[in-house]
Protein backbone atom coordinates (compact mmCIF):
# COMPACT_ATOMS: atom_id res chain seq x y z
CA UNK A 1 0.00 0.00 0.00
CA UNK A 2 3.14 2.25 0.76
CA UNK A 3 5.06 1.41 -2.16
CA UNK A 4 2.71 3.87 -4.75
CA UNK A 5 3.62 6.76 -2.68
CA UNK A 6 7.14 5.91 -2.83
CA UNK A 7 10.04 7.43 -5.24
CA UNK A 8 10.29 4.56 -8.00
CA UNK A 9 14.27 4.46 -6.97
CA UNK A 10 13.82 3.04 -3.83
CA UNK A 11 10.71 0.33 -4.92
CA UNK A 12 12.79 -1.01 -8.04
CA UNK A 13 15.42 -2.17 -5.74
CA UNK A 14 13.20 -5.30 -4.01
CA UNK A 15 11.50 -5.52 -7.48
CA UNK A 16 12.01 -9.35 -8.80
CA UNK A 17 13.85 -8.28 -11.61
CA UNK A 18 16.19 -6.17 -9.67
CA UNK A 19 16.35 -9.24 -7.01
CA UNK A 20 16.80 -12.11 -10.21
CA UNK A 21 19.51 -10.03 -11.48
CA UNK A 22 21.61 -9.96 -8.59
CA UNK A 23 21.31 -13.68 -8.16
CA UNK A 24 22.49 -13.86 -11.59
CA UNK A 25 25.45 -11.74 -11.46
CA UNK A 26 26.16 -13.47 -8.45
CA UNK A 27 26.41 -16.47 -10.19
CA UNK A 28 28.23 -15.38 -12.81
CA UNK A 29 31.30 -13.95 -11.14
CA UNK A 30 30.94 -17.32 -9.39
CA UNK A 31 31.76 -19.52 -12.44
CA UNK A 32 34.49 -16.83 -13.12
CA UNK A 33 36.01 -17.44 -9.86
CA UNK A 34 35.72 -20.99 -10.38
CA UNK A 35 37.43 -20.82 -13.96
CA UNK A 36 40.37 -18.98 -12.59
CA UNK A 37 40.37 -21.81 -10.20
CA UNK A 38 40.61 -24.59 -13.27
CA UNK A 39 37.53 -26.01 -11.82
CA UNK A 40 35.26 -24.75 -15.28
CA UNK A 41 36.46 -24.27 -18.33
CA UNK A 42 37.31 -20.64 -19.65
CA UNK A 43 35.80 -21.51 -22.61
CA UNK A 44 32.25 -22.78 -20.83
CA UNK A 45 32.01 -19.42 -18.96
CA UNK A 46 31.86 -17.08 -22.09
CA UNK A 47 29.01 -19.40 -22.91
CA UNK A 48 27.45 -18.87 -19.90
CA UNK A 49 27.93 -14.76 -19.38
CA UNK A 50 26.94 -14.28 -23.07
CA UNK A 51 23.45 -16.66 -23.00
CA UNK A 52 22.29 -16.67 -19.35
CA UNK A 53 18.95 -14.76 -18.92
CA UNK A 54 15.73 -15.18 -16.98
CA UNK A 55 12.63 -14.84 -17.25
CA UNK A 56 10.41 -13.77 -14.41
CA UNK A 57 6.86 -15.32 -15.81
CA UNK A 58 8.93 -18.40 -16.30
CA UNK A 59 10.58 -18.60 -13.02
CA UNK A 60 7.05 -18.26 -11.02
CA UNK A 61 5.49 -20.81 -13.30
CA UNK A 62 8.50 -22.96 -11.95
CA UNK A 63 8.05 -22.06 -8.36
CA UNK A 64 4.66 -23.24 -8.62
CA UNK A 65 5.81 -27.23 -9.37
CA UNK A 66 8.64 -27.51 -7.10
CA UNK A 67 8.43 -25.09 -4.71
CA UNK A 68 11.76 -23.66 -4.30
CA UNK A 69 12.73 -20.20 -5.84
CA UNK A 70 16.71 -20.49 -6.11
CA UNK A 71 15.69 -23.51 -8.28
CA UNK A 72 13.22 -22.34 -10.06
CA UNK A 73 15.84 -19.52 -10.85
CA UNK A 74 18.49 -21.72 -12.25
CA UNK A 75 16.08 -23.63 -13.77
CA UNK A 76 14.83 -20.47 -16.03
CA UNK A 77 18.41 -19.73 -16.19
CA UNK A 78 19.66 -23.02 -17.61
CA UNK A 79 16.66 -22.80 -20.35
CA UNK A 80 18.86 -19.85 -21.60
CA UNK A 81 22.29 -20.96 -21.22
CA UNK A 82 21.65 -24.62 -22.46
CA UNK A 83 24.62 -27.27 -21.58
CA UNK A 84 26.57 -25.53 -20.24
CA UNK A 85 24.74 -24.36 -17.48
CA UNK A 86 25.67 -27.60 -15.42
CA UNK A 87 28.89 -25.24 -13.90
CA UNK A 88 26.82 -22.69 -12.29
CA UNK A 89 26.02 -23.33 -8.65
CA UNK A 90 28.48 -25.83 -8.50
CA UNK A 91 29.25 -25.98 -4.65
CA UNK A 92 26.74 -23.21 -3.58
CA UNK A 93 23.73 -23.75 -2.04
CA UNK A 94 20.69 -21.42 -2.09
CA UNK A 95 21.52 -19.03 0.71
CA UNK A 96 24.66 -18.33 -0.46
CA UNK A 97 22.77 -16.53 -3.48
CA UNK A 98 19.80 -15.46 -1.32
CA UNK A 99 21.69 -14.16 1.08
CA UNK A 100 24.34 -12.21 -0.54
CA UNK A 101 22.01 -10.73 -2.53
CA UNK A 102 19.65 -9.33 0.01
CA UNK A 103 23.07 -7.67 1.79
CA UNK A 104 23.47 -5.63 -1.79
CA UNK A 105 20.00 -4.66 -2.16
CA UNK A 106 20.29 -3.59 1.80
CA UNK A 107 23.43 -1.40 1.07
CA UNK A 108 21.97 -0.09 -2.49
CA UNK A 109 18.77 1.13 -0.15
CA UNK A 110 20.90 2.43 2.75
CA UNK A 111 22.85 4.52 0.71
CA UNK A 112 19.60 5.97 -0.73
CA UNK A 113 18.77 6.65 3.05
CA UNK A 114 21.59 8.40 3.48
CA UNK A 115 20.91 10.76 0.46
CA UNK A 116 17.54 11.09 1.96
CA UNK A 117 18.68 11.90 5.62
CA UNK A 118 21.69 14.73 4.04
CA UNK A 119 18.55 16.01 2.06
CA UNK A 120 16.92 16.50 5.77
CA UNK A 121 20.19 17.73 7.69
CA UNK A 122 20.73 20.24 4.95
CA UNK A 123 17.24 21.79 5.00
CA UNK A 124 17.07 21.50 8.91
CA UNK A 125 20.24 23.65 9.02
CA UNK A 126 18.74 26.38 6.69
CA UNK A 127 15.63 26.67 8.66
CA UNK A 128 17.46 26.72 11.77
CA UNK A 129 19.34 29.15 11.30
CA UNK A 130 16.40 31.08 9.52
CA UNK A 131 15.02 31.19 13.20
CA UNK A 132 18.25 30.90 14.89
CA UNK A 133 16.97 34.29 17.31
CA UNK A 134 12.87 33.59 16.75
CA UNK A 135 11.94 33.70 20.33
CA UNK A 136 9.51 31.29 21.65
CA UNK A 137 8.45 29.81 25.04
CA UNK A 138 10.32 26.07 25.98
CA UNK A 139 7.75 23.45 27.47
CA UNK A 140 8.24 20.91 30.02
CA UNK A 141 5.58 18.44 31.03
CA UNK A 142 3.77 20.64 27.94
CA UNK A 143 3.77 23.65 30.94
CA UNK A 144 5.44 26.67 29.88
CA UNK A 145 9.12 27.12 30.77
CA UNK A 146 11.32 29.14 30.40
CA UNK A 147 12.21 30.91 27.00
CA UNK A 148 14.01 29.75 24.01
CA UNK A 149 14.31 29.83 20.65
CA UNK A 150 12.76 27.79 17.45
CA UNK A 151 15.95 28.14 15.85
CA UNK A 152 17.16 26.37 18.63
CA UNK A 153 14.59 23.38 18.70
CA UNK A 154 15.46 22.79 14.67
CA UNK A 155 19.15 23.00 15.49
CA UNK A 156 18.61 19.82 18.03
CA UNK A 157 16.77 17.97 15.05
CA UNK A 158 19.75 18.85 12.92
CA UNK A 159 22.06 17.32 15.55
CA UNK A 160 19.99 14.56 15.79
CA UNK A 161 19.79 13.80 12.19
CA UNK A 162 23.57 14.10 11.91
CA UNK A 163 23.64 11.32 14.70
CA UNK A 164 21.07 9.16 12.24
CA UNK A 165 23.95 9.74 9.52
CA UNK A 166 26.28 8.14 11.45
CA UNK A 167 24.19 5.29 12.79
CA UNK A 168 22.94 4.19 9.18
CA UNK A 169 26.53 4.20 7.59
CA UNK A 170 27.45 1.69 10.57
CA UNK A 171 24.10 -0.25 9.79
CA UNK A 172 24.85 0.28 5.88
CA UNK A 173 28.98 -1.60 6.81
CA UNK A 174 27.29 -3.86 9.21
CA UNK A 175 25.13 -5.95 6.51
CA UNK A 176 27.43 -5.35 3.25
CA UNK A 177 28.70 -8.81 3.66
CA UNK A 178 28.07 -11.58 1.09
CA UNK A 179 29.07 -15.60 2.11
CA UNK A 180 29.89 -17.91 -0.49
CA UNK A 181 30.59 -20.90 1.80
CA UNK A 182 28.31 -24.09 1.14
CA UNK A 183 25.79 -25.79 2.96
CA UNK A 184 27.04 -25.20 6.38
CA UNK A 185 29.83 -22.53 5.71
CA UNK A 186 32.68 -24.45 5.60
CA UNK A 187 33.51 -24.39 2.09
CA UNK A 188 33.74 -27.93 1.43
CA UNK A 189 32.87 -27.94 -2.29
CA UNK A 190 34.61 -24.83 -3.32
CA UNK A 191 37.50 -22.44 -2.40
CA UNK A 192 37.31 -19.45 0.32
CA UNK A 193 38.61 -18.34 -3.45
CA UNK A 194 35.11 -17.44 -4.62
CA UNK A 195 33.56 -15.86 -1.86
CA UNK A 196 36.42 -12.96 -1.86
CA UNK A 197 36.19 -12.38 -5.62
CA UNK A 198 32.76 -12.30 -5.63
CA UNK A 199 31.98 -10.47 -2.74
CA UNK A 200 34.69 -8.03 -4.35
CA UNK A 201 33.27 -7.12 -7.58
CA UNK A 202 29.61 -6.99 -5.60
CA UNK A 203 31.12 -4.05 -3.10
CA UNK A 204 30.61 -6.33 -0.03
CA UNK A 205 32.88 -7.80 2.29
CA UNK A 206 33.19 -11.68 2.85
CA UNK A 207 31.58 -12.83 6.38
CA UNK A 208 34.34 -13.65 8.32
CA UNK A 209 32.62 -16.75 9.68
CA UNK A 210 28.94 -18.12 8.18
CA UNK A 211 26.94 -21.26 8.60
CA UNK A 212 24.71 -21.48 5.84
CA UNK A 213 23.38 -18.44 6.08
CA UNK A 214 24.84 -15.17 7.11
CA UNK A 215 23.88 -13.91 10.98
CA UNK A 216 20.71 -11.92 11.48
CA UNK A 217 21.91 -9.79 14.10
CA UNK A 218 23.39 -8.25 11.17
CA UNK A 219 19.84 -7.48 9.20
CA UNK A 220 18.68 -6.62 12.93
CA UNK A 221 21.08 -4.43 13.49
CA UNK A 222 19.99 -2.29 10.15
CA UNK A 223 16.29 -2.57 10.39
CA UNK A 224 16.77 -1.32 14.21
CA UNK A 225 18.87 1.71 12.92
CA UNK A 226 15.78 2.66 10.61
CA UNK A 227 13.23 2.24 13.73
CA UNK A 228 15.45 4.77 15.41
CA UNK A 229 15.76 7.55 12.73
CA UNK A 230 11.72 6.62 12.40
CA UNK A 231 11.81 7.41 16.01
CA UNK A 232 13.21 10.56 15.15
CA UNK A 233 10.97 11.44 12.86
CA UNK A 234 8.07 10.57 15.00
CA UNK A 235 9.53 13.15 17.49
CA UNK A 236 9.84 15.69 15.29
CA UNK A 237 6.69 15.16 13.64
CA UNK A 238 4.67 15.44 17.39
CA UNK A 239 6.29 18.47 18.33
CA UNK A 240 5.25 20.29 14.96
CA UNK A 241 1.23 18.44 15.64
CA UNK A 242 1.41 20.45 18.84
CA UNK A 243 3.03 23.56 17.65
CA UNK A 244 0.29 23.48 15.28
CA UNK A 245 -2.73 22.78 17.77
CA UNK A 246 -5.37 26.24 17.68
CA UNK A 247 -4.48 27.21 21.14
CA UNK A 248 -0.86 27.43 20.02
CA UNK A 249 -0.49 28.02 16.44
CA UNK A 250 3.15 28.76 16.52
CA UNK A 251 3.62 26.56 13.28
CA UNK A 252 1.99 24.80 10.95
CA UNK A 253 2.14 22.37 7.41
CA UNK A 254 2.20 24.16 4.58
CA UNK A 255 -1.72 24.29 3.45
CA UNK A 256 -1.73 23.92 -0.30
CA UNK A 257 -4.35 25.59 -2.75
CA UNK A 258 -7.33 23.30 -3.08
CA UNK A 259 -6.39 20.92 -0.09
CA UNK A 260 -9.26 20.08 1.88
CA UNK A 261 -9.00 19.03 6.03
CA UNK A 262 -12.35 17.70 6.63
CA UNK A 263 -15.19 16.28 4.80
CA UNK A 264 -17.49 18.16 7.62
CA UNK A 265 -15.76 21.26 8.50
CA UNK A 266 -14.40 23.41 5.92
CA UNK A 267 -12.18 25.68 8.23
CA UNK A 268 -9.57 22.82 9.21
CA UNK A 269 -6.22 22.84 8.53
CA UNK A 270 -5.01 19.77 9.74
CA UNK A 271 -1.22 18.29 10.37
CA UNK A 272 -2.00 15.14 8.23
CA UNK A 273 1.32 14.42 7.06
CA UNK A 274 3.12 14.69 10.26
CA UNK A 275 0.57 11.91 11.47
CA UNK A 276 1.43 10.16 9.03
CA UNK A 277 4.78 10.00 10.11
CA UNK A 278 3.70 9.50 13.51
CA UNK A 279 1.51 6.30 12.96
CA UNK A 280 4.37 5.15 10.18
CA UNK A 281 7.37 4.95 12.71
CA UNK A 282 4.64 2.61 14.83
CA UNK A 283 5.28 0.15 11.94
CA UNK A 284 9.07 0.33 11.53
CA UNK A 285 9.44 -0.29 15.35
CA UNK A 286 7.24 -3.15 14.74
CA UNK A 287 9.88 -4.47 11.97
CA UNK A 288 12.70 -4.04 14.31
CA UNK A 289 11.12 -6.20 16.79
CA UNK A 290 10.28 -8.79 14.21
CA UNK A 291 13.99 -8.32 12.99
CA UNK A 292 15.09 -9.11 16.39
CA UNK A 293 12.95 -12.25 16.48
CA UNK A 294 15.12 -13.47 13.37
CA UNK A 295 18.26 -13.42 15.19
CA UNK A 296 17.92 -17.02 16.99
CA UNK A 297 17.41 -19.49 14.11
CA UNK A 298 18.39 -23.68 14.52
CA UNK A 299 21.58 -25.16 14.72
CA UNK A 300 23.50 -23.81 11.19
CA UNK A 301 20.10 -22.71 9.75
CA UNK A 302 16.36 -22.50 9.50
CA UNK A 303 14.06 -20.68 7.24
CA UNK A 304 11.91 -19.24 9.73
CA UNK A 305 13.90 -15.44 9.38
CA UNK A 306 13.30 -15.90 5.22
CA UNK A 307 9.26 -15.12 5.44
CA UNK A 308 9.46 -12.36 7.63
CA UNK A 309 12.54 -10.99 5.64
CA UNK A 310 10.48 -10.93 2.61
CA UNK A 311 8.19 -8.03 4.01
CA UNK A 312 10.45 -6.44 6.83
CA UNK A 313 13.26 -5.53 4.42
CA UNK A 314 11.84 -3.80 1.82
CA UNK A 315 8.50 -2.62 3.72
CA UNK A 316 11.03 -0.93 6.30
CA UNK A 317 13.38 0.73 3.07
CA UNK A 318 10.15 1.81 1.10
CA UNK A 319 8.46 3.38 4.23
CA UNK A 320 11.41 5.14 6.02
CA UNK A 321 12.01 6.84 2.59
CA UNK A 322 9.24 7.60 1.97
CA UNK A 323 8.78 9.36 5.27
CA UNK A 324 12.10 11.29 5.08
CA UNK A 325 10.93 12.48 1.88
CA UNK A 326 7.44 13.79 3.35
CA UNK A 327 9.08 15.61 6.28
CA UNK A 328 11.68 17.10 4.73
CA UNK A 329 9.02 18.77 2.46
CA UNK A 330 7.32 19.55 5.76
CA UNK A 331 10.25 21.30 7.33
CA UNK A 332 11.12 23.39 3.37
CA UNK A 333 7.76 24.56 3.58
CA UNK A 334 6.70 25.11 7.41
CA UNK A 335 4.92 27.95 8.36
CA UNK A 336 6.38 29.75 11.21
CA UNK A 337 4.75 32.53 13.31
CA UNK A 338 6.79 34.58 15.47
CA UNK A 339 3.61 36.72 16.27
CA UNK A 340 2.12 33.82 17.61
CA UNK A 341 4.88 32.29 19.56
CA UNK A 342 5.46 35.93 21.16
CA UNK A 343 1.72 36.29 22.26
CA UNK A 344 2.52 33.08 23.59
CA UNK A 345 5.43 34.26 25.41
CA UNK A 346 2.72 36.51 27.61
CA UNK A 347 0.15 34.70 28.46
CA UNK A 348 1.48 33.55 32.05
CA UNK A 349 2.04 37.04 32.64
CA UNK A 350 5.26 36.67 33.28
CA UNK A 351 5.98 33.58 35.13
CA UNK A 352 8.82 32.26 32.71
CA UNK A 353 11.04 34.62 34.60
CA UNK A 354 10.68 32.41 37.88
CA UNK A 355 13.92 31.07 38.18
CA UNK A 356 15.79 34.22 37.13
CA UNK A 357 14.25 35.91 40.20
CA UNK A 358 14.88 32.82 42.33
CA UNK A 359 18.62 33.47 41.74
CA UNK A 360 18.80 37.06 42.14
CA UNK A 361 17.38 36.84 45.22
CA UNK A 362 19.94 34.03 46.09
CA UNK A 363 22.69 36.03 44.87
CA UNK A 364 21.92 38.99 47.09
CA UNK A 365 22.05 36.48 49.84
CA UNK A 366 19.03 35.24 50.26
CA UNK A 367 18.82 31.77 51.33
CA UNK A 368 17.79 29.79 48.45
CA UNK A 369 14.97 28.00 50.50
CA UNK A 370 13.44 31.09 50.89
CA UNK A 371 13.84 32.51 47.37
CA UNK A 372 11.93 29.51 46.53
CA UNK A 373 9.14 30.27 48.98
CA UNK A 374 8.71 33.68 48.20
CA UNK A 375 8.67 33.35 44.18
CA UNK A 376 7.07 30.34 44.06
CA UNK A 377 3.94 32.15 46.46
CA UNK A 378 3.77 34.68 44.12
CA UNK A 379 3.77 32.66 41.04
CA UNK A 380 1.00 30.55 42.62
CA UNK A 381 -1.17 33.94 43.03
CA UNK A 382 -0.56 34.75 39.25
CA UNK A 383 -1.96 31.61 38.28
CA UNK A 384 -5.17 32.59 40.20
CA UNK A 385 -5.51 35.93 39.92
CA UNK A 386 -3.60 36.74 36.69
CA UNK A 387 -2.10 39.23 37.92
CA UNK A 388 1.50 40.64 36.44
CA UNK A 389 4.24 38.60 37.95
CA UNK A 390 6.98 41.63 37.85
CA UNK A 391 4.05 43.75 39.72
CA UNK A 392 3.53 41.76 42.18
CA UNK A 393 7.43 41.29 43.14
CA UNK A 394 7.81 44.89 43.07
CA UNK A 395 4.88 45.14 45.48
CA UNK A 396 6.17 42.30 47.74
CA UNK A 397 8.09 43.52 50.63
CA UNK A 398 10.47 40.77 51.40
CA UNK A 399 11.62 41.07 47.89
CA UNK A 400 12.09 44.74 47.43
CA UNK A 401 14.02 44.80 50.48
CA UNK A 402 16.58 43.14 48.03
CA UNK A 403 15.91 43.67 44.78
CA UNK A 404 15.52 46.81 43.31
CA UNK A 405 13.10 47.97 39.79
CA UNK A 406 16.43 47.66 37.59
CA UNK A 407 17.39 44.11 39.20
CA UNK A 408 13.93 42.63 38.23
CA UNK A 409 14.06 44.30 34.82
CA UNK A 410 17.04 42.28 34.46
CA UNK A 411 15.69 39.28 35.46
CA UNK A 412 12.55 39.69 33.03
CA UNK A 413 15.04 40.23 30.02
CA UNK A 414 14.60 37.28 27.29
CA UNK A 415 17.75 38.19 26.00
CA UNK A 416 19.83 37.32 28.78
CA UNK A 417 18.18 33.92 28.83
CA UNK A 418 19.27 33.28 25.12
CA UNK A 419 22.74 34.96 25.72
CA UNK A 420 24.51 31.41 24.89
CA UNK A 421 22.40 30.99 22.07
CA UNK A 422 25.66 31.67 19.43
CA UNK A 423 27.76 29.52 21.31
CA UNK A 424 25.10 26.25 20.94
CA UNK A 425 24.76 27.39 17.41
CA UNK A 426 28.87 27.17 17.13
CA UNK A 427 29.23 24.08 18.97
CA UNK A 428 26.64 22.32 16.93
CA UNK A 429 28.28 23.25 13.70
CA UNK A 430 25.52 25.83 12.49
CA UNK A 431 27.29 29.06 12.71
Amino acid sequence: MIARYTRPQMGNIFTDNNRYSIWLEIELLACEAQAELGAIPPEAVKIIRQKAQFNVDRINEIELEVKHDIIAFLTSVGEFVGPESRFIHLGMTSSDVVDTALSVQMKQAGELLLKDLTELRDVLARRAKEFKMTVMIGRSHGIHAEPTTFGLKLALWFDETRRNIVRLKHAIETISVGQISGAVGTFAHLSPEVEEYVCSKLGLKPALVSTQVIQRDRHAEFLTTLAVIGSSLDKFATEIRHLQRTEVLEAEEYFSVGQKGSSAMPHKRNPITSEQISGLARLLRGNAQAALENVALWHERDISHSSVERVIVPDSCILLDHMLAKFTNIIDKLLVYPENMKKNLDITHGLLYSQPVLLALAKKGMKREDAYRIVQRNAMDVWKSKKNFKEMLKADAEVSAVLNDADLDEAFDPKKSLSNVDHIFKRVGLE
